[in-house]
């Protein structure tokens, strides 16, 4: 007897840095959860059917890398879906090369075509409120968002979510006590803003979750130490926080909706 088994509609994978990966919203235990992970719940939740899901993102990567390390790997692994940010480690940068950004994401808007894969291009928040020399980075992200809507906005073969135009999730309840990562409450945004794009509406309460506790925010000297400092070092050694990394979910893992792990 021949058993028929039935692939999911959606093949979804996220590439790209710490805010793919997830960092800011770890969980308990530990483990880095964060938008993309939310988005494939929601989805499937919202289809009500299993979907397909991988995240090749790794901390502190560039946006060089991130294409040349994990888009071959992501398209090869045969998605229906693949969501792309990255650009914003270049933008720390003093020299950050805007042009070269830009035509990283069109080499990754044109691979996505040919392959036939859905794109889902996404800009980071905007923390720069908080930031030191949060000014000239609040410039150069308005820069490459600006681009981005421009070059790729029209397409009709990519599906684009700019949180960076976001102005409630640039305020200070949705930002690590590092004041550069997103929190569990701007993860769960982000994750509502995407599933929105998507048509799957989002648990209302994911616009802006109630947090159980709000984490202390230092300030002074000890946010330097605790935060600006070891970034800085990094920078002087040529390291990088993903140093060491592997993927979380390199492979496809299947994402039930709650309806059926309920039962």
């Amino acid at each position: 007897m021949s058993i028929t088994i039935h692939a999911p509609s959606v093949r979804y994978i996220a590439i790209g840095d710490s805010f793919s990966e997830g960092v800011g919203d770890e969980l308990p235990d530990g483990f880095v959860r964060g938008w993309a992970d939310l988005a494939a719940q929601g989805w499937a939740d919202a289809l009500g059917e299993p979907i397909a899901y991988a995240n090749l993102a790794i901390r502190g990567k560039l946006v060089g890398p991130i294409v040349r390390e994990q888009l071959d790997a992501a398209l090869a692994l045969g998605p229906t879906h693949l969501s792309f940010n990255g650009g914003g480690n270049d933008m720390l940068r003093p020299r950050a090369d805007l042009e070269g950004i830009l035509a990283l994401v069109g080499e990754v808007v044109e691979r996505c075509a040919r392959e036939g894969v859905q794109l889902i291009l996404l800009s980071g928040g905007n923390p720069c409120a908080r930031l030191p020399l949060g000014r000239r980075i609040q410039e150069r992200g308005d820069v490459l968002a600006h681009a981005i809507e421009d070059r790729f906005g029209d397409r009709p073969d990519l599906l684009l979510s700019q949180n960076w135009f976001d102005a409630t999730l640039a305020t200070a309840p949705f930002w690590s006590a590092d004041r550069l990562h997103m929190n569990t409450r701007g993860h769960h945004r982000v994750a509502a803003r995407l599933l929105d794009r998507l048509g799957a509406a989002p648990p209302e309460e994911w616009w802006n979750i109630d947090l159980a506790e709000a984490e202390h925010e230092l300030r002074g000297a000890a946010y330097y130490r605790t935060h600006v400092g070891p970034w800085l070092k990094r920078r002087l050694t040529g390291t990088s926080s993903g140093d060491g990394r592997t993927a979380k979910h390199p492979r496809w893992i299947d994402v039930a909706p709650m309806s059926e792990l309920a039962r």
